[in-house]
């Protein structure tokens, strides 16, 4: 039996405690293309399937957020898994139990766990091609 395995990094948020200025600095001084919701979407290709475009997102949210909850650290890394179902019956086999119930929308599937220090951390399956 394979096991799931998660494939590359789908996004990387992280809080701020003035999110429009630090938005602005990485904009300004890095080249950051920070969009109007207040990340940035970077595309690429996979080196085996050149064909499919994927991308990762950036985003800064602000202090308060509850996004993270309930963590308390001040990021969360959000990574590309090929198959979200079997990778949660697989980790619920392991004794890791998700936060909250797997959600699904237009952007593809997400579930959310705890690492062993407290961070939550955001598994996505991206949508399938049509």
């Amino acid at each position: 039996m394979s096991r799931e395995r998660v494939t590359g990094i789908g996004g990387i948020f992280f809080k701020a405690k003035d999110a429009d200025k630090l938005r602005a600095w990485y904009k300004e001084h890095l080249g950051v293309p920070v969009e109007e919701y207040g990340g940035a979407m970077f595309p690429w290709r996979d080196k085996d399937r050149p064909d499919e475009e994927g991308m990762t997102i950036w985003s800064i949210a602000s202090q308060d957020t509850r996004y993270y909850e309930p963590s308390q650290s001040s990021f969360m890394i959000n990574y590309r898994v090929r198959d979200l179902k079997a990778l949660l019956a697989q980790l619920r086999a392991e004794g890791v139990e998700p936060v909250g119930d797997m959600e699904e929308s237009e952007y593809g599937r997400f579930a959310w766990l705890l690492d062993p220090e407290g961070n939550k951390v955001e598994l996505w399956e991206p949508p399938q091609k049509k």
